[in-house]
């Protein structure tokens, strides 16, 4: 991730949790998730006008349905407009979506607390 396609990521999205260093992240997992959304925009899937409408109906949402807006949901929303843009755009369908979700899942369920989750074949279940 280039500081420059940071930069521009933090002027387009001006909601976007910040220091004077650039964007925060509470888990790491929320880093990943940022630079998979700035990944798919330098390859052109969305540009950042449609991001952030993406994210703010996202946040709008669950705002409706009870999330409190406290700063502590942001990226949960990040990763849900992620998933419903790249569904939308024809990435992946949101079947795979699903089932690599489930895996994950899976792989959690049987990895030892403070072990790196491996994602293996046998936590997919069967396709029909």
């Amino acid at each position: 991730m280039s500081k420059a396609a940071i930069a521009r990521a933090t002027h387009a999205l001006p909601n976007l949790p910040r220091d004077e260093d650039g964007p925060v992240f509470r888990e790491p997992w929320e880093a990943q998730a940022f630079a998979m959304a700035l990944s798919l925009y330098d390859r052109g899937l969305f540009t950042w006008k449609e991001w952030a409408a993406a994210l703010a109906d996202e946040i709008k949402c669950a705002q409706a349905g009870g999330d409190p807006d406290t700063g502590t949901t942001y990226y949960r929303h990040w990763l849900a407009t992620l998933e419903k843009m790249v569904a939308a755009k024809g990435v992946t369908t949101t079947a795979t979506l699903h089932r690599y979700r489930d895996a994950w899942d899976h792989a959690a369920d049987r990895t030892p607390h403070g072990k790196p989750i491996e994602l293996k074949p046998e936590d997919f279940p069967p396709q029909a």
